[in-house]
């Protein structure tokens, strides 16, 4: 799935929608201390109170909300795997009873409480139901709804949600004008904040592919990996920030540590040329000779294809491993790079990292940015200073 198959599905969890219906609803509660489930319930969605189905979806949406590569990852079931959760799913997917479907979730919860112990009671709420996506119109002059001809994409969606332990509080009575000590024993399921989930299956364009799960981390680039492996029998994944860590390792293992920012501004700039040149592509790849080319381009000497593919031997042992461009490089066009200095702290974009350079200056290293016009500090324009000019008469 790309971003703009998350974000379709996404922005159909909203009550009352005549593309999304959710059948069944099964909330199963985990007790901390031993790990075994305490009590669940399925239910009709639409049986609940509307104000419950609003929770419900805020929550959904939050599983699914995130950057791809960072906290929403596409992964590939692992092959010949005992109790396969992908045929778990499959089956739930299938099912047209909700007993079975039931105990099929059942399974993977089993799996969840296998050789793991959580800190606070969970919540692991399924939701089985029909996400349906309207075909585009052959002819502006038809006269048939979009909604008439739909596709139709059955899913299953998980989201884990951790307990809050109750308020203690002091409330004041009006009829009885006394304060009053009320405590609440109940815990309360913390819906803002999902802990982990998933979607099964994963959508790309129109088709549903069985082979993939959508897997939601709790936070950005820290996954889960037990619940990945485990519980998902899912492959490993590979975080933005990982990729990114693993292409400034490899780029020092050829070039050194030092680089200057002309030199830095242009590597970026030809990423950002291979991701515009690979618009059809959801996701550009860099291999070690595309990381080759890159280099050479932006006017890096002594480059050459056995130096970058022993890099990447080096750093990730696989020579054959693929950079996500979208993940290796600062957002283009927004003021992502951050360069701290004692003195102060910069954002400027990949793009205008070329009007930066560290300079020395009278035998001090010093920052120097080009700009297009006076600088304005606090409402008072900045004098410019004609420093080198000064220098040179003074040489003279």
């Amino acid at each position: 799935m790309n971003k703009k198959d998350i974000a379709n599905i996404r922005k159909q969890f909203k009550v009352n929608n005549d593309l999304l219906k959710l059948n069944e609803i099964f909330n199963v509660y985990i007790m901390k201390e031993s790990s075994d489930i305490y009590h669940h319930q399925s239910t009709p969605f639409e049986m609940l109170e509307v104000e419950q189905q609003e929770l419900f979806m805020a929550n959904f949406k939050k599983v699914l909300s995130g950057q791809l590569d960072e906290k929403v990852f596409e992964l590939k079931f692992q092959r010949d795997v005992e109790n396969s959760s992908q045929l778990i799913l499959h089956q739930g997917l299938l099912s047209p009873d909700t007993e079975d479907w039931k105990e099929q979730m059942l399974k993977l919860v089993e799996k969840m409480l296998k050789d793991k112990q959580y800190e606070m009671d969970i919540v692991v709420t399924f939701i089985r139901g029909e996400y349906r996506k309207p075909m585009k119109r052959q002819s502006e002059e038809g006269e048939e709804s979009e909604k008439n001809t739909v596709y139709s994409h059955p899913f299953i969606l998980c989201s884990m949600n951790k307990t809050l332990d109750p308020k203690k509080e002091l409330l004041f009575d009006y009829v009885e004008k006394e304060f009053k000590y009320n405590f609440v024993v109940d815990p309360i399921i913390n819906l803002n904040a999902p802990i982990s989930g998933f979607l099964f299956p994963c959508f790309t364009d129109n088709a549903a592919d069985v082979n993939y799960i959508l897997y939601s981390a709790g936070k950005a680039n820290e996954l889960n990996y037990h619940f990945i492996e485990e519980v998902l029998n899912a492959e490993e994944a590979m975080t933005a920030g990982e990729d990114k860590i693993v292409f400034e390792e490899i780029v020092k293992k050829v070039v050194g540590d030092q680089i200057d920012t002309a030199t830095l501004s242009n590597v970026y700039e030809e990423i950002h040329r291979a991701v515009e040149e690979n618009e059809e592509e959801d996701v550009p790849k860099l291999d070690y000779k595309d990381v080759e080319k890159v280099l050479k381009n932006s006017g890096i000497e002594d480059i050459d294809t056995e130096k970058v593919e022993t890099a990447f031997k080096r750093v990730i042992d696989d020579e054959s491993y693929e950079l996500k461009a979208s993940s290796i490089m600062p957002k283009y066009n927004s003021k992502s790079i951050k360069i701290k200095t004692k003195i102060a702290d910069i954002s400027i974009s990949p793009q205008d990292l070329r009007y930066v350079r560290q300079i020395q200056f009278d035998g001090k290293l010093s920052l120097m940015i080009e700009v297009e016009e006076n600088t304005v500090i606090e409402g008072f324009e900045v004098i410019p200073e004609v420093l080198f000019e000064k220098k040179q008469e003074n040489e003279e």
